[in-house]
């Protein structure tokens, strides 16, 4: 592997190895040591995407969580390193304005790499080495920038056309929803063309050093501002908050420049889990999560689980639910000094299970 062009698992540090796949169990979200039909809810705080999720987590029909083989994992998960990602500078992209413009450019599109049809997933080759998924994403983004495309600039970005997008995410097949990603960019380009001298670094240092402030954090405003990251759903009226880009985004710059103190945040204890597609089939597989039979035939088969779905918010809901669980009964056997936080419990489970030939639910959407 060439030195320095490390793919996204090397970002995120070297993980340990030990894993389990547990049958699942027969506890549900009640807490068992309660003894009655209250749910089990984590005790973190201040997080608005963790705190909608009572009506989904206390309602479901076809995704349930189990405390007992929540408990269980972190048993075992609890004495791996679960460091905290070192999230290196991307292809070696250079200062950290560059980084901020670099990683949240790509974060706007990082969705869809596999053709829902073929379920053959987007690759391409750069700088001697196969990359897919989104690791393909960030090496055609670096290879454009090395062929001189100002591709993280806003008023490109706002008038980018689709031959443009086709010869810079050329791989192995078109990168899926490609029309709805040329979209995406063109209305974020237009935000920071506009308001943010095109570029997000801009952005980022005109917001308080914190997620959530009373709707002007971070995290606030980018869903206030770039509709792209506006990542919700209605659950029986509730409105459910999931954030998976503008969460990921800003949790890739975190790791990123947090060694340099370049990128403080008051409130990082806050993110939750970055609710996609390989973290719950990880949860599946080790028993912390299981399915209706309905639902489990329709994700084994390939079916498409429609966008904004009863299925599709109790899978995405369960994720964040049961991976904030997880992390507190992690932290509970842990000592204090090696207290995580829940992006640590995502990064273990998504750098696990990221190649996994297990299927997951196949979702058409830009949201993750």
């Amino acid at each position: 592997m060439p030195s320095g062009i490390p793919d996204r698992r090397e970002f995120l540090g070297a993980l340990a190895t030990i894993g389990a796949m547990a049958a699942t169990g027969n506890s549900e979200v009640r807490d068992p040591a309660s003894g009655n039909s209250a749910v089990r809810w984590p005790k973190l705080t201040g997080s608005p995407v963790l705190d909608s999720l009572h009506p989904v987590i206390e309602h479901s029909r076809d995704v349930r969580t189990h405390v007992d083989k929540v408990a269980e994992v972190a048993g075992w998960m609890a004495y791996e390193e679960l460091p905290m990602p070192d999230y290196q500078m991307p292809f070696g992209v250079g200062s950290a304005d560059d980084a901020i413009d670099f990683i949240v450019t790509a974060d706007c599109v990082d969705t869809a790499f596999t053709d829902f049809s073929t379920h053959v997933k987007f690759q391409v080759d750069y700088a001697g080495r196969h990359w897919s998924d989104s690791d393909g994403l960030f090496a055609c983004m670096k290879r454009a920038m090395d062929n001189g495309i100002p591709i993280v600039d806003g008023k490109f970005l706002s008038r980018v056309t689709r031959p443009e997008l086709e010869r810079i995410f050329a791989g192995n097949i078109e990168l899926p929803m490609l029309d709805e990603k040329m979209q995406v960019w063109r209305q974020v380009g237009a935000v920071l063309a506009e308001k943010y001298d095109g570029r997000f670094h801009n952005f980022v240092k005109s917001c308080p050093h914190r997620l959530y402030d009373n709707g002007a954090g971070i995290i606030d405003r980018m869903v206030r501002e770039f509709p792209r990251f506006n990542d919700i759903s209605q659950y029986d009226d509730a409105t459910i908050k999931f954030y998976k880009l503008p969460q990921l985004g800003i949790w890739f710059v975190y790791s990123a420049l947090r060694k340099g103190n370049q990128f403080p945040l008051d409130d990082i204890d806050k993110m939750t889990a970055f609710a996609d597609y390989i973290v719950p089939v990880a949860l599946r597989l080790l028993g912390i999560t299981s399915y209706s039979a309905e639902l489990e035939h329709a994700i084994n088969t390939y079916q498409m689980i429609p966008r904004d779905s009863r299925q599709e918010v109790e899978i995405r809901a369960h994720c964040i639910y049961a991976t904030a669980l997880l992390c507190e009964e992690v932290n509970k056997i842990r000592p204090k000094d090696q207290q995580i936080i829940i992006p640590q419990i995502d990064a273990r489970l998504w750098t696990h299970y990221h190649t996994t030939w297990w299927p997951h639910h196949l979702t058409r959407t830009i949201m993750y």
